[in-house]
């Protein structure tokens, strides 16, 4: 990966902070989080302003730009791109281990040797969210210091008009045959929720929220179908918050629909609609505001008028409804054909060296745009050769660029949107003979991923008691990953969808696994500057069938959605018991069932072969 110079960046930013034109006060420390205004996971070109100014490039950090330091925190996923990405401006904060303190703590510490008595921290109001605001706010308060909001964006001062213009594409409707229910359904059942809740209005923030409940897409981030937006609904009336370039005659025909037709308003009319909105809630009621909505929202709205929790619409989201299950399940079909027609012509490449990480991934795009329903890729493919693998989040480029052998482990993590759903996997292979090492670790990943996927479990237990089903094995020798295990996924919408997750952290607004979710099975290892190891597949929360019911409570464990074959070449099956053995022949033998008769009316028997080849059932030596 490229080192990107970001040292004059920093210097003129540091003189914006002192900019009274700019800023209500001389600034100590301005903080740029990852976030753009919806609390976005993946944001637009305009939107990453913290690549832009630290030159990390990953999904998720915070950077924080004082008088005299500049500093990065990001997590497991990311440590080792930051490392290669960022100049020696910037001191990488290793974010989850012990030692590494939280960026309040930090900016306390650091102004102990500041001269002034008490130290003003800046931050857009837009984009870092009301939570982070209201802890971090507290924790400068009680050392002395002061959080202040900061209008316009500093660091789009600095960018200037090189800055990326903002994307204002069509917005497209999705029909009710993919989605299951009408748009006026949607509407009616969160109406119902305000009452019980004693709700006048309720803001939705986040893109895909807005997507799902008006059965809309849109292309305004890459790989989200999603449209810049905000929706307040109230018990008589709906507003879609977009700017008008955005909307098509059929989607005004779609919102038109029903006895109390969707308004429109400008994008930027949401916060002094807010405020408007918060003066007219009766007493004894309140305005439902997203846990994760920016702080520039949550100050519109008296603190004794809010009901600040997880949206009605993220929980309905997370749990499919019959078509959308039936959807899911199909195009993991397709895309699993795609998938082995990959893998089978990669075969065929590797030991001619004739393709690299970009050109295979570029080939596996072609195999899933000729598959039914294709909308187009989830996310941009990590595709990683040998040392580059072990970077866990990777973006091939040119200048990294590595060629495919039967020498190294190739990983490719990829995924595609298709209109009756979203998919993503990750599947390791070694067109060579892998070492003693890369096969006991991938049968350590592989032990860890059957057990999350044989698990059964109470229903509504959190993602986190799950967790360590997937690190046992890697934890008994003394290895683990950093990242989490599992993320829900979108149908037609966000590769990572919230609220639900796998992971050790606690995801505060989870509200328990239930039937009917889908999330990811992905535990993984990395060997830095040698390999990289993970088997990712989607898994469908069914219930489980056990003997006994414990105090009447419902029990669930998981189907595997994903099809496409886990290389037996790589699996050490001394290592393996009988049930595990046992479970990944079915396993197997059930990916052969349904994605051969796919690849035969394809016409792909070279995909035939391999595939009949790779579901061979393993036996003992």
């Amino acid at each position: 990966m490229t080192c990107n110079a970001t040292s004059h960046l920093v210097s003129k930013l540091r003189q914006l902070m002192k900019d009274a034109s700019l800023v209500p006060k001389c600034l100590h420390a301005y903080i740029i989080p990852s976030d753009d205004a919806h609390q976005s996971e993946y944001t637009a070109e305009c939107d990453q302003r913290r690549a832009f100014i630290s030159g990390f490039t990953g999904s998720t950090g915070t950077a924080i730009v004082t008088d005299t330091e500049a500093a990065l925190w990001t997590d497991g996923r990311y440590f080792l791109q930051a490392q290669q990405e960022m100049d020696d401006t910037w001191t990488l904060m290793k974010q989850g281990l012990v030692n590494t303190p939280k960026e309040g703590a930090w900016l306390t510490d650091h102004f102990k040797s500041c001269s002034a008595p008490s130290c003003v921290v800046g931050a857009d109001p837009l984009l870092l969210d009301q939570k982070k605001w209201a802890e971090l706010d507290k924790e400068l308060k009680s050392a002395g210091h002061e959080l202040v909001p900061v209008v316009p964006n500093l660091v789009d001062v600095v960018w200037g008009a090189d800055r990326p213009p903002r994307p204002s594409n069509p917005v497209i409707v999705h029909d009710e045959r993919w989605t299951g229910r009408d748009h006026l359904n949607k509407i009616a059942d969160l109406r119902a929720t305000l009452k019980e809740k004693q709700c006048y209005a309720i803001v939705l923030t986040a893109l895909d929220d807005v997507a799902y409940l008006l059965n809309l897409r849109g292309s305004d981030i890459p790989y989200n179908p999603v449209f810049f937006s905000y929706v307040i609904v109230t018990h008589d009336s709906v507003t879609l918050f977009l700017d008008a370039s955005k909307i098509t005659p059929a989607v005004t025909e779609h919102l038109q629909r029903g006895s109390s037709p969707v308004q429109i308003a400008p994008y930027e009319d949401l916060v002094p609609r807010l405020k408007e909105v918060s003066e007219q809630v009766p007493a004894g009621h309140y305005v439902w505001l997203p846990t994760t909505c920016s702080q520039a929202v949550a100050s519109c709205v008296a603190p004794h008028q809010c009901l600040k929790l997880c949206t009605p619409i993220a929980v309905v989201r997370a749990v499919k409804n019959p078509t959308e299950i039936k959807g899911l399940e199909a195009c993991h079909v397709r895309d699993g054909a795609a998938v082995c027609s990959f893998l089978a012509w990669l075969e065929e490449e590797a030991p001619k060296a004739s393709q690299t990480e970009i050109t295979a991934a570029t080939y596996l795009e072609q195999c899933r745009a000729k598959q039914e329903h294709y909308r187009g890729l989830s996310f941009e493919s990590i595709t990683a050769v040998g040392s580059n693998a072990a970077i866990v989040h990777y973006r091939a480029s040119p200048a990294t660029d590595k060629t495919v052998t039967d020498n190294e482990i190739y990983l490719i993590d990829s995924g595609g949107h298709y209109n009756d759903g979203t998919t993503d996997i990750t599947r390791t292979v070694h067109f060579g003979t892998p070492s003693a090492a890369e096969r006991d670790a991938f049968t350590r990943v592989l032990k860890g991923h059957i057990a999350l996927a044989t698990a059964v479990f109470p229903s509504k237990i959190k993602g986190n008691c799950l967790d360590s089903f997937a690190r046992q094995f890697l934890w008994s020798v003394g290895l683990d990953y950093g990242h989490g295990t599992g993320h829900g996924i979108g149908m037609y919408l966000n590769i990572h969808e919230g609220p639900i997750g796998i992971s050790w952290r606690v995801y505060p607004d989870d509200p328990g696994m239930q039937e009917g979710m889908f999330v990811s099975d992905e535990p993984g290892y990395y060997k830095s500057g040698e390999f990289g190891i993970r088997i990712e597949s989607i898994i469908r929360v069914v219930k489980a069938d056990t003997p006994h019911r414990h105090n009447d409570l419902n029990f669930l464990t998981f189907k595997a959605v994903t099809l496409a074959p886990i290389q037996a070449k790589l699996i050490d099956v001394s290592l393996l018991t009988d049930a595990e053995l046992t479970w990944l022949n079915a396993y197997h033998s059930t990916v052969l069932a349904e994605v051969r008769p796919l690849l035969e009316a394809q016409g792909d028997q070279r995909g035939v072969d391999w595939l009949v080849r790779e579901t061979k059932p393993i036996e003992r030596a």
